[in-house]
């Protein structure tokens, strides 16, 4: 895919932008990264997944207090939970296929209750 990442603040505010925009500038720095702020994280996934995007990063109110962020694999739509600084290493590794993606950090359930 011509588009490796994908990076969603879940919303609108100063501090998601903020840490979406720094995370998007430092991963685009070695592959084409889109940034999207637009519509619902559903509608995002959406467009990404129609382009053949692999993982899209998503920034929510636990990133801010924990310094970590959720990559949705597109093949699987499985979750996982992973800090920030360990990011660009961690989609090195996935887009190289130097590791699973379920080891790749703390799988996340996303099914509702």
């Amino acid at each position: 895919a011509p588009v490796k990442a994908a990076v969603f603040p879940i919303v609108n505010k100063p501090g998601f932008l903020k840490l979406g925009r720094k995370i998007y500038e430092d991963l685009s720095e070695d592959w084409n990264i889109q940034y999207d702020t637009g519509g619902s994280v559903g509608r995002r996934y959406s467009r990404q997944d129609e382009i053949g995007t692999p993982y899209c990063i998503t920034i929510d109110g636990d990133s801010i207090k924990n310094k970590d962020c959720t990559i949705r694999n597109r093949n699987t739509t499985q979750q996982i939970r992973v800090k920030v600084k360990d990011l660009k290493e961690i989609i090195r590794k996935l887009l190289n296929s130097e590791i699973k993606f379920e080891k790749a950090g703390k799988i996340i359930s996303t099914r509702k209750k």
